[in-house]
């Protein structure tokens, strides 16, 4: 796999924010958003994702229709093959990030931590999984200003250079729990928090 300068080569946007049926659709089967990770690394053709995916041309040329109704590719540059103008699709950004739905709408996105625990089932067998999960009770605002890091992150990630035969997989997440949380100090009247126990 050879090394890329711009990651990928071509130009889009950083965010792009995805609420309606159409876009939620789009991102819900597992081949499209295969093919838009793929579109991360560089423009292809319908034939390139065909052959990445295994799936027949015409499959795929289904799939990215789709994807290209619900504005989420487009075609960036053509080559000339043949009389034919060949086509290479690109994302329209880097990341789709699901704005404001309704409940039920919710049930048609991906889970994407089903789908690392899936993928790094290998990793993790083979002790080759990097991984770490917290929890701290901060108010919703600090919560939000901590995911905006975290996206920069992830961005960063994605605009890493290509190289190497081995593809990384690369997941976050923020989420609400019912992980337990100490009770508040309780200091007592003043001066008495480090009076020790007169039993002990």
């Amino acid at each position: 796999m050879s090394s890329i300068d711009q990651v990928p080569d071509y130009d889009l946007e950083d965010m792009r924010i995805v609420s309606s049926p159409q876009e939620l659709r789009a991102m819900a089967d597992p081949l499209r958003t295969t093919i838009l990770d793929l579109l991360l690394e560089r423009a292809a053709t319908v034939g390139e994702l065909a052959t990445a995916v295994g799936r027949p041309k015409s499959t795929v040329a289904h799939h990215v229709g789709v994807l290209v109704e619900a504005k989420m590719l487009k075609v960036v540059r053509t080559r000339r093959v043949r009389a034919i103008d060949e086509r290479y699709y690109g994302r329209t950004a880097r990341i789709f990030y699901v704005g404001a739905i309704r409940p039920e709408q919710a049930r048609e996105l991906t889970n994407y931590f089903s789908v690392a625990a899936a993928e790094s089932a290998a990793a993790h067998e083979a002790d080759d999984l990097r991984a770490v999960i917290r929890h701290a009770r901060i108010p919703r605002e600090r919560a939000a200003e901590f995911w905006e890091g975290v996206v920069q992150l992830a961005l960063e990630f994605m605009r890493l250079p290509r190289s190497g035969e081995t593809v990384f997989g690369f997941v976050a997440g923020l989420y609400p729990t019912e992980f337990p949380t100490l009770p508040d100090p309780d200091h007592g009247p003043a001066g008495t928090a480090d009076r020790p126990d007169p039993d002990r």
